[in-house]
């Protein structure tokens, strides 16, 4: 029952305005429009610039200032050895520069005497930074840039993983269609099969025409009903492979009921859908594909890495500087005699490990070219050939158009000659097998036409706004 309920919300939609018909017509932009907002592969691509943002947030995280606190005391029977409380307040900022606060409160009868404060404590206010190794890049600065460009690509992922299910829905769509107008026509030739059959028998029962004529004409109906039989099942198939496309917004899968279907005037709505309408071959830029969009941001975010990884290189010379007071509130307090400060210097003498890391990093920035050149050709011609594709099927629609045409001629002529007994069944079941077979290549050819247009949508990688 709520699986009934939820058909019924969901087809309430597509209905058209003559609600009182049986049929309901499911559009072409309503269906991907479906697709797009709720099937779960759509969702995923929305999650997939979700964790973009999530990972420049946490990036973001390695600029928070800070607040430590470390308290360490010892008693041992009976004596105080040490209470010692040292707190800071910490500022990182872009460049290795790290802004630092601190207070120091220490007593005890076995201190350290370098721990040895004034007795209302010990404050100092200073800076630190890296002169070498961490001054133009460090881990936290290529943590944020790196975070930024994934952020930025996994828009242009987004984009390409929403148009790929949109391609595939569109070719379920073209495909139920198809099976749909194969359905119909074996239809109406039944309905002919059995009108002709009806008048042979009347003909035969007058003594108008041979009782053999009638066997002939119950095969045809029977050959038709056996076409029909395989068209209805084809389009069963077909309607069920579109359901798999068709969710609704709390997850729930629908199946496309009996009374569903598509839209025969697709011809004018397929470009406007995809969005595809006045993009010539001469005006398409590959600038903005969203494939070489997301590689670009791979190969930035590989720069950035390499520039880390050589910065690794440099000697790491870090610098300390702090002020000492016990009247912090007291700006004159701060004197530079008074103060705390020292410097670190490391190098390791064959730096292996870094060079190693070096040359992996070149490897795979070159690896990521490659790829950039190599996809950038290989869109840009498959590009072309869908066009030139286009063109043609443009081509062969008239030329089927017109042979359908002609075969019907045909086909009306050899009737009403049959109606005036200059032809035979024979004759009109040969034409209209002719007719039947240019119907069905025509489906056909506006099917690869149709799923041409699907594959230039989904070469140009076109997350459509308006569905």
């Amino acid at each position: 029952m709520r699986n009934s309920m939820l058909y019924l919300v969901f087809f309430t939609f597509f209905l058209s305005s003559a609600q009182d018909q049986d049929t309901v017509v499911l559009k072409f932009r309503e269906y991907l429009g479906y697709v797009k907002k709720y099937h779960p592969i759509a969702k995923q691509a929305e999650l997939a610039l979700a964790t973009g943002q999530a990972n420049l947030m946490r990036a973001r995280g390695g600029f928070d200032p800070k607040i430590e606190v470390d308290f360490d005391q010892k008693d041992f029977k009976g004596t105080n050895y040490y209470d010692k409380l040292n707190a800071a307040f910490k500022i990182p900022t872009w460049y290795g520069i790290e802004l630092k606060g601190t207070f120091e409160q220490n007593d005890g009868t076995f201190l350290n005497p370098e721990s040895t404060v004034p007795d209302d404590g010990l404050y100092s206010a200073g800076i630190s930074l890296s002169l070498g190794q961490g001054f133009w890049i460090n881990e936290r600065m290529s943590t944020l840039k790196q975070a930024k460009l994934f952020r930025e690509q996994s828009k242009a992922d987004r984009d390409l993983l929403i148009n790929q299910i949109l391609f595939k829905a569109s070719i379920a769509y073209f495909d139920w269609l198809q099976a749909y107008n194969d359905m119909e026509i074996f239809k109406n030739f039944f309905e002919n099969a059995q009108i002709r059959f009806e008048g042979v028998r009347k003909s035969a029962l007058a003594g108008d025409k041979a009782a053999i004529d009638t066997v002939e004409a119950k095969i045809v109906v029977q050959d038709r009903a056996l076409g029909l039989e395989q068209a209805k099942v084809r389009f069963m198939n077909k309607s069920l492979e579109l359901s798999n496309f068709l969710w609704l917004s709390d997850n729930i899968p629908v199946e496309l009921q009996p009374n569903v279907v598509p839209d025969a005037d697709l011809s004018d709505d397929i470009d406007t859908t995809l969005e595809i309408m006045g993009m010539p071959l001469d005006s398409f830029s590959m600038d903005n594909h969203p494939k070489l969009r997301s590689l670009n941001f791979k190969i930035e975010g590989l720069e950035v890495d390499k520039r880390f990884k050589a910065n690794k290189l440099l000697p790491k010379i870090d610098l300390e500087y702090n002020f000492l007071t016990e009247t912090p509130e007291l700006i004159n307090s701060l004197e530079t005699e008074n103060y705390k400060g020292g410097i670190n210097f490391q190098l390791p003498l064959f730096l292996r490990k870094e060079r190693g890391d070096l040359k992996l990093a070149k490897f795979k920035l070159q690896d990521a070219q490659y790829e950039l050149d190599n996809a950038e050709i290989e869109l840009k011609n498959k590009i072309i050939a869908i066009y030139r594709e286009l063109e043609s099927f443009e081509i062969q629609n008239k030329l089927i158009a017109d042979m359908v045409d002609n075969y019907e001629t045909l086909l009306q002529a050899e009737e009403r000659k049959f109606s005036f007994g200059e032809s035979s069944l024979f004759l009109i079941n040969s034409r209209e097998s002719k007719l039947i077979d240019s119907e069905l290549k025509q489906n056909q050819v506006q099917n690869k036409f149709f799923t041409t247009k699907a594959k230039l949508f989904n070469s140009l990688a076109v997350n459509p706004e308006n569905l």
